[in-house]
Order: structure tokens, then C-alpha cells, then sequence
């Protein structure tokens, strides 16, 4: 796939500073108010909206819904914006064919009609998939939702040139020889020249795959297939006044600075049975400082954090100790990594890379990573909870989280042997500069690599930068980096909306690059090849199982954690619970006010 497909990421905003020693001191602090039955001041508990509702009966219609960040956004374009705060966010506006289930839990990553009127109808072995709009549906000023507009919606992922950043799923599913050149290039009157996919009247959509893709209806859910007006198109401007297709629409935006949703009174109820809508407005208040936005969040001038990336050390530590029933500690569904790049010697061997994997502390890189509530459980492989075949940490080949916890030094010394190294040999950790935390992981690495013989230097790069420094192969090879420290979501709840750009060595690009082991195993190649064509979940789900499994055998990533974050939930929320679909977030699109204040 493209540059574009992997720069964005489902990545989550990148969470505050975090000190070392805050890291540490907060880890494992307790505090009041924890029993799920809730507090004096109305919180739901400890924990009450971790997989399940909080306060459901209590939302009342009404009311401003407060958000507040540390970061704005990517972009609020359906097309452009990738941050997974944003997609959850973006269904305020947005609407799609298909969308999630709005129930907690794994249930909350099943999909449900949206603008469709059912789930469709699958025929051609897979290749062709038909749709009808439900009836009713309607833009912000009335007129009523086209299949023409969802089509020309989607077309907008093949024009780069002009609204890089977010996914192109569907443009390298549906036009995999880049034939077509997007909707402002498109010499068809009507601009609605792709082929793959037919509009033959208003309601109904029909898309023709060149190859069946049993994620495709996955791909329909994302927010870069909501459908986009022509007439309404301000193409590079668009994210900053999105034309509503949901039940708020867009009354201000400025930048970095605030935001303000405003009922959309042409939305009918009775054609979303999705959506709430509870609140009259929904706002958010964009900070510079995370302290300070911990501290309003705390002192109940807003109701939730919009980034999701849980409290930062200092806001964390007060909120544990006096407000614990205002908390939620979920698995976020990122797994947090070291990689090894075989084109970096010695780790074109597997064993000098099983050598570090074995010789790392990782009890010690569960604490550098905030512990085993702030940082997650101790990683065990590479497939994240959320992702069906997953096993979380029953799958322990090189048990990480048992026998070798603090490390093993006598059987990293046996790979050291086996590799042609018995002394040890040298090489270079690449860390992100604006990830404290990361840094903190490196340093635990290179002290307990150290010990066995393993002399490691950390390189810290430039986070904005990381596409053409560490997504590119040739710098990385040129800088010697043989450990590289990152993180990866599932931009949807499969192992090829996870994995395939971490593992399919079609996905090794020159310049935003995030196959950094360079991984070209056959074998796993055809596995996702057979996933693609695979409909039944069951089987999808033993492949999935089966990519993890060679991928760990492989010996190419040394899991950190499965990480979990401490999230903030106001005590005037109310029907709030975290959700499979983004990550472990909470669920932003049905969430109420006990009190309309």
C-alpha cells in the first residue's frame, strides 16, 4: 500500500510528558472511592464503565457534553483524518454505510446498519457487495443522503495529491492498479468515473472487488467512507467545516484552540437507529498544557478526555488517591514494541535477536512503561486483545511473563552462542525524542541487554519525523539501528486491519515503511492471502492465530505490554462504557448528562 495508508495510523494522540520518576512513584497507587458502587459525588466506580455501562438509565436529552485535549486532531476531514480519537468522535457528523455497535465490549466491534438499510448482500464469491439506503436520510440542510454522495465520499481516497493523511483501504481494494485518478482529475461529467463501484439510482450502491476481501465490509465502517456532498466539497479546507450528514453539525472550529457541535435539526431519529443524540452540544477545549487539562478534567469543568490516552503522571496520582471512582483502567488494544530490522546485523540471524528478547527485564519494561495499571499487562506476543484469534498472554512462547519475567540471562548467552556472538556485540536503540516513556523503555533495555553482554546506545530521533527516519529502510540500515521502539492499534478489529503492514512483505515501502523487521516470510504472505479470501469467522480467526504464531517463532518483536491506560470519566456522564471498536475508548457517540447544567 501507500505512504499515505501507513504516515496517519490509527494512532491516539501522544499523551502528555511523562518523568521517569512520576512513572514510577504513580504505578501502583491506590486511593478512595473504588468499589463499583460509586462515590458521594456521583461517580459510577472504579472501573464501572470498563467493559460495561455506566449510569445507562440516567443520560437525560440536553446539555453541552464537555471534551477537552492536549491535542486537536489530524484532521476532522472524514477522508484525511486518522487519529482514533477522531474516528470515534467523527460519528457526532459522519455517517456511513455500516458503523459499530453502540454496546460495551468486544460486542461494541461488531458491525450494524447505518445509512444502510441492512447489512447488504454478498454475491459474486465474495467480490460483489449491494446496498440500499434506508429511508429518511438527510444532510444538514435537508436534502436527502445519495448512494452518488457515498460514492463520491469514497472516491475522495484515490486525490492524495490533495487530501493525503487518512486510510486507502478501499482504493487499494477496489482499484488495485491505481487506474483510477480520483474525483477532482475525473474526466466524467458528473466526477463519478470509478468503475469498481455502480450508483444505478439513488438508493441503491454496488461495489465490484477485483479480488474477494473478507475485511471489506470492515473498510465500510471506517470514517473515510462517510459520504461527502460534491457541491459541499472545499477539498483541503473541508476538515475544518465538514458538512453533517449525522445528528450535529459544525457551529465554530478554531483550530488548536476550541471547537462547538450543534444539534443538526434536519437529523431524524427515526432514521438512525444508532445514534442518541443526548446532548443539545457537544464542545471541545483544546490545551497545551496536560497538567492543566488534568486538573480541570479532575476539578469537573469537562466531562472526558477526548485523546483517550489516559492521565498523564501528576493528574493520574491526585485522581488515584482522591477520585478513584471517576477511573477506568481499560486494555487499550495497542501492543507497545521493540523490533529487530534484518538488514541491521546481527539481527539478520534469529537467534541474536531471540538473545535480546531473552536478556531484556521484563518486569522492569513493564515499570518504565508506567506500571501494571498505567502501562499494561507484560506483553507476551504480538496480536492484541482485540483482534479475533488472540490469546492473549495464554500465548507465551518465550515466557515473558512467567519463568523469563526479569529475564533470562543463561539462555540468552545459548542464543548469543548459537548466533556466532558468545561475547556479545553492539548495537543502537531507536527511541522517539517527544516519548518520555519510550525513552524510559529504551534505558531499561540497555541495562538489562548490559548484563549479558549486549552494549547498547539510544538514538533519540525527531517523533515528527519518524516516517522518513525509521520508515525508511535504507536510513535505518545507513544508522545501524537494530531495535527499534514503537507501538501499533488495529485500525479495525482484524489481524489484516493490524498485522498486514507490520508483517505482509507486500507493506515494505522506501519511505513509510512499518514492516521495520523487513519481514518477507512466504509462508505469512500466503497466510493473510488466505485470510483475505476466508468468510467464515471461525477459520479468519485461526489464521489470525496462526500469523501470530510465526511471527513470534520468527523471534522479529520483543513485546513490552499490552498496554492499559487510567481514563478520566465525569461524574455528570452518564451511558459511558469502553468500547472494542476504538481501542478500549470510551464510546463518544451516545454518551448523556445526568444533569443538563
Amino acid at each position: 500500500m501507500t505512504t499515505q495508508r501507513t504516515t496517519g495510523r490509527r494512532k491516539q494522540a501522544a499523551a502528555a510528558a511523562i518523568a521517569v520518576v512520576a512513572l514510577l512513584s504513580t504505578a501502583a497507587c491506590g486511593g478512595n472511592d473504588d468499589s463499583d458502587g460509586g462515590s458521594k459525588s456521583g461517580a459510577a466506580g472504579f472501573n464501572a464503565a470498563n467493559d460495561k455501562v455506566a449510569q445507562a438509565s440516567l443520560a437525560k436529552k440536553g446539555g453541552e457534553l464537555k471534551f477537552a485535549s492536549a491535542q486537536d486532531a489530524d484532521s476532522w476531514d472524514t477522508t484525511r483524518g486518522y487519529y482514533g480519537f477522531m474516528w470515534n468522535f467523527s460519528r457526532y457528523y459522519s455517517r456511513q454505510l455500516l458503523t459499530y455497535k453502540t454496546e460495551p465490549g468486544t460486542t461494541g466491534a461488531e458491525l450494524t446498519p447505518d445509512l444502510a438499510a441492512d447489512m447488504g448482500k454478498v454475491s459474486d464469491d465474495g467480490k460483489t457487495y449491494t446496498f440500499t439506503l434506508r429511508d429518511g436520510v438527510t444532510w444538514e440542510d435537508g436534502k436527502a443522503i445519495t448512494a452518488q454522495d457515498i460514492k463520491y465520499g469514497i472516491e475522495r481516497q484515490w486525490a492524495q495529491d490533495v487530501l493525503s493523511g487518512g486510510p486507502v483501504y478501499l482504493r487499494d481494494v477496489l482499484d488495485p492498479d491505481s487506474e483510477y485518478k480520483g474525483p477532482y482529475k475525473d474526466k466524467d461529467k458528473k466526477h463519478l468515473g470509478l468503475k469498481a463501484i455502480e450508483t444505478p439510482d439513488e438508493k441503491t450502491i454496488v461495489f465490484h472487488l477485483p479480488k474477494a476481501n473478507s475485511d471489506f465490509m470492515q473498510m465500510l465502517a471506517l470514517t473515510s467512507s462517510s459520504p461527502v456532498r460534491q457541491d459541499k466539497d472545499t477539498k483541503s479546507k473541508y476538515g475544518l467545516h465538514p458538512f453533517s450528514s449525522g445528528p450535529y453539525k459544525f457551529q465554530s472550529y478554531a483550530p488548536g484552540k476550541n471547537m462547538m457541535l450543534v444539534r443538526n435539526t434536519n437529523w431524524k431519529a427515526s432514521s438512525d437507529p444508532v445514534r442518541k443524540a443526548y446532548p443539545d452540544k457537544v464542545s471541545i477545549k483544546f490545551f497545551t498544557n496536560a497538567n492543566d487539562l488534568d486538573q480541570r478534567l479532575i476539578s469537573g469543568d469537562y466531562d472526558i478526555d477526548l485523546a483517550q490516552t489516559g492521565l498523564s503522571p501528576q493528574g493520574r496520582s491526585t485522581a488515584l488517591k482522591q477520585h478513584k471512582a471517576n477511573l477506568d483502567n481499560p486494555v487499550s488494544g495497542y501492543i507497545r514494541y521493540a523490533v529487530f530490522p534484518q538488514s541491521v546485523k546481527p539481527f539478520d540471524n534469529e537467534h541474536c535477536r531471540k538473545a535480546v528478547i531473552y536478556g531484556a527485564d521484563h518486569v522492569s519494561l513493564q515499570t518504565a512503561r508506567g506500571g501494571p495499571m498505567a502501562g499494561g499487562d507484560i506483553g507476551t506476543n504480538m496480536l492484541p486483545p482485540s483482534v479475533p484469534g488472540a490469546e492473549g498472554q495464554k500465548y507465551d512462547p518465550y515466557k515473558l511473563a512467567t519463568d523469563n519475567k526479569n529475564g533470562n540471562a543463561a539462555k540468552a548467552k545459548e542464543e548469543l552462542k548459537a548466533c556466532g556472538k558468545p561475547n556479545g556485540f553492539k548495537t543502537t536503540i531507536a527511541v522517539r525524542n517527544n516519548k518520555p516513556v519510550e525513552v524510559a523503555t529504551a534505558t531499561s533495555m540497555q541495562a538489562s541487554l548490559k548484563k549479558v553482554g549486549i552494549d547498547v546506545d539510544i538514538d533519540q530521533f525527531d517523533g515528527s519525523q519518524t516516517t522518513g527516519i525509521i520508515g525508511s529502510p535504507s536510513n535505518v540500515k545507513k544508522k545501524g539501528y537494530g531495535i527499534i521502539i514503537m507501538g501499533w492499534g488495529p485500525d479495525f478489529p482484524s489481524v489484516q486491519g493490524y498485522g498486514a503492514p507490520l508483517w505482509d512483505s507486500k507493506y515494505i515501502l522506501e519511505s513509510g515503511n512499518n514492516n521495520f523487521a523487513l519481514i518477507k516470510d512466504k509462508s505469512i504472505d500466503k497466510l493473510f492471502d488466505d485470510y483475505n479470501k476466508t468468510l467464515e469467522d471461525s477459520k479468519k480467526a485461526e489464521i489470525a492465530t496462526e500469523i501470530n504464531h510465526k511471527v513470534m517463532e520468527g523471534g522479529y518483536y520483543l513485546p513490552f505490554v499490552f498496554e492499559k491506560f487510567i481514563n478520566w470519566r465525569g461524574s455528570n456522564v452518564a451511558n459511558v462504557y469502553t468500547t472494542g471498536a476504538y481501542s478500549g475508548m470510551y464510546d463518544f457517540v451516545n454518551m448523556g448528562l445526568k444533569s443538563a447544567k
